[in-house]
């Protein structure tokens, strides 16, 4: 049996019986009715009971998510193509918090042509969905800049803002500006060009900005040839200098095959729990687009996973779809991609995992664009890290830790001779007190004096939750004791599947030994290091935090025992004699009088007579 199976309703487990076996799209929710998951499926009642089977292997966020499913809806569709494409739409729309979500490392620029009679051609970030065509985004501004201003000089195209219509032409409400005169412009605005030979320019910018320069060339030089046939040599001197200005601009791009064929390239690299995706656009055996993305907390995501989400948002968002797609391992559900990719293009688009050969060079190529990109990410994080208290990197440093101990979690336990035993668990962040995040715990299981014990029960609560819930995990934990304490605190996170997740150590508070999980000889830190200062000031905020709420459950107790079960004294009471007076011994040995001045006469009588008798009352 598998304890970790979660145990579904009785409503959810009929809804999942009951589910067809069509393609569509399946969307988890939480307790709290929120979206957590959207996916997509071939069957529906196949896969959603997937996720439910005893003995399935599943990695610890999938597990997670498990977990957290109440409840779930299903859109049934047609065809596994339009579940592809409505899951993307589901996910950008809720960003769920299981799916893979991809993101810039910034907001890159297009160049937009506008849906209008006399389109225009300008840079914009914002893209709005009213027909206009968008290409890019270029991730390098100054090739932009470069490429605009080779559009402008190889096609005379407006770069005003007017409302450009037929009708406003007509009516004569349009005058032409500097831009005509330079003949930067043919002055679409008082009619000088008509709109098809305009449009005629934008259909051939399109070409440029789509990477197809080659069929640009031949059509040039035979409109250059034809205007020198008919004798007009000046009108062919024009077509001559832009198509060297053309010539110019493709010569400077970087040839990656010697074939025309149209590829998209797609490559992944990965750091620890951080990946990048590289997408390389081909087109006429020229790199004419590179873009890049970064995906934080993968480490429980296979290439495999990360490659497909990339592949397929990729295209559920182009415009212009290629003779052939390289990636570096195969991706599940590839022939749906197949599918929408022939449906989209008109004619079949090959996938390939290239292993050898010209095809495979170009993957290499994009692999190291991913790799470099990737540690230039985690370099600039690194120096961000610069500003971090010397404690903090001293810390990652004495503790050979692969990365720096940025949250740290520190456990402590107290209790009375066995009674009110609490724990507390404190937050570093940045090497201070993050108090927001502290939390105490109110042992359930532990009885008597047992720290170990105690240690066990708090870590699997924290822990497990921490699972359930996916919340962010430390980078350190430390564990208030010796090697008792931590071995008993490394097997609860064995049972979980945290071990190696992050760094886990015990301070001994005699000696101030610092104790690692496998090794006898505890390490010791010099007592001037600020690493061990930092470790003390977490392990001493911890001793405080839990020997502050063990004395609030103590008062609360006393108060509940004693004074409150005085005859007609009410909490109220009982916290203000204490608040003012001080303790219950200085209640108990208070005068009528001091009771009277703090609670009047009717309630100090009550009080002094529990004590002293009704013969005494003055």
């Amino acid at each position: 049996m598998d304890t970790d199976r979660p145990l579904l309703s009785e409503a959810l487990e009929k809804k999942i019986a009951g589910l067809p076996t069509k393609p569509g799209v399946y969307l988890h929710k939480d307790a709290e009715g929120q979206i957590i998951y959207v996916g997509k499926a071939k069957s529906l009642r196949n896969r959603v009971r997937s996720y439910f089977q005893e003995g399935r292997p599943v990695d610890a966020k999938t597990k997670a998510l498990v977990r957290k499913i109440i409840d779930l809806d299903v859109i049934v569709t047609d065809t596994e193509v339009e579940a592809l494409i409505l899951e993307n739409t589901l996910i950008k729309e809720h960003r769920p918090k299981y799916n893979i979500l991809l993101k810039d490392d910034k907001s890159y620029p297009y160049i937009r042509i506008t849906k209008e009679e006399y389109p225009r051609v300008f840079k914009t970030r914002r893209v709005v969905r009213d027909g206009s065509k968008y290409f890019g985004p270029y991730t390098d501004g100054t090739y932009l800049y470069s490429l605009l201003k080779t559009l402008r000089s190889i096609f005379p195209i407006r770069s005003c803002e007017l409302a450009l219509t037929d009708a406003t032409i007509a009516a004569g409400r349009w005058k032409v500006c500097l831009d005509y005169h330079i003949k930067k412009c043919d002055g679409p605005c008082e009619a000088h060009i008509d709109r098809d030979r305009y449009n005629e320019y934008i259909r051939q910018a399109q070409q440029v900005l789509n990477g197809r320069t080659k069929d640009l060339e031949r059509q040039l030089e035979d409109r250059m040839m034809v205007l020198a046939e008919e004798l007009r040599f000046e009108d062919a001197a024009v077509v001559r200098g832009r198509l060297e200005r053309l010539r110019e601009y493709t010569s400077k791009q970087k040839v990656l095959a010697t074939d025309d064929t149209d590829r998209d390239v797609f490559a992944l690299s990965r750091i620890e729990s951080t990946a990048c995706t590289v997408v390389f656009t081909i087109r006429d055996g020229k790199l004419v687009g590179k873009r890049h993305f970064f995906i934080g907390g993968s480490r429980d995501r296979s290439d495999s996973e990360i490659l497909r989400t990339t592949i397929e948002r990729w295209y559920l968002e182009a415009e212009h779809f290629p003779d052939e797609v390289l990636m570096q391992t195969e991706i599940e559900d590839v022939d749906v991609l197949a599918e929408y990719l022939c449906e989209q293009r008109g004619k079949n688009v090959e996938i390939l995992v290239p292993k050898i050969g010209d095809k495979r060079k170009l993957l290499s190529m994009a692999e190291m664009n991913a790799d470099v990109l990737l540690r230039e990410l985690l370099m600039q994080q690194a120096q961000k890290d610069q500003s971090m208290p010397r404690a903090v990197l001293a810390l990652q440093q004495d503790l050979r830790m692969e990365r720096l101990p940025r949250r740290i979690e520190c456990f402590d336990n107290s209790h009375m001779q066995g009674t009110d035993y609490v724990s507390s668990m404190v937050v570093f962040v940045d090497g201070k007190p993050k108090k927001s995040d502290y939390r105490h715990f109110k042992l359930r299981t532990v009885e008597g004096n047992d720290d170990f014990e105690a240690m066990k029960e708090v870590i699997t609560r924290r822990y497990s939750r921490a699972i359930e819930e996916g919340t962010e995990l430390p980078d350190l934990v430390i564990i208030d004791g010796g090697k008792g304490q931590l071995s008993h605190a490394m097997e609860i996170f064995s049972s979980l599947g945290l071990v190696g997740r992050f760094t886990v150590v015990g301070l001994a508070k005699r000696l101030e030994e610092v104790f690692l999980p496998g090794q006898s000889v505890p390490l010791y830190l010099a007592k001037t290091s600020s690493s061990l200062r930092l470790l003390q000031q977490a392990r001493d905020e911890a001793h405080r935090f839990a020997i502050t709420y063990h004395r609030t459950l103590r008062d609360k107790r006393t108060l509940q025992t004693e004074l409150t079960q005085i005859p007609g004294v009410g909490e109220t009471s009982a916290k203000k004699l204490l608040s003012i007076i001080g303790s219950v011994d200085r209640v108990r040995e208070s005068s009528f009088e001091v009771l009277s001045e703090v609670v009047g006469k009717t309630m100090a009588k009550k009080v002094y007579d529990h004590y002293h008798g009704t013969e005494k009352t003055p």
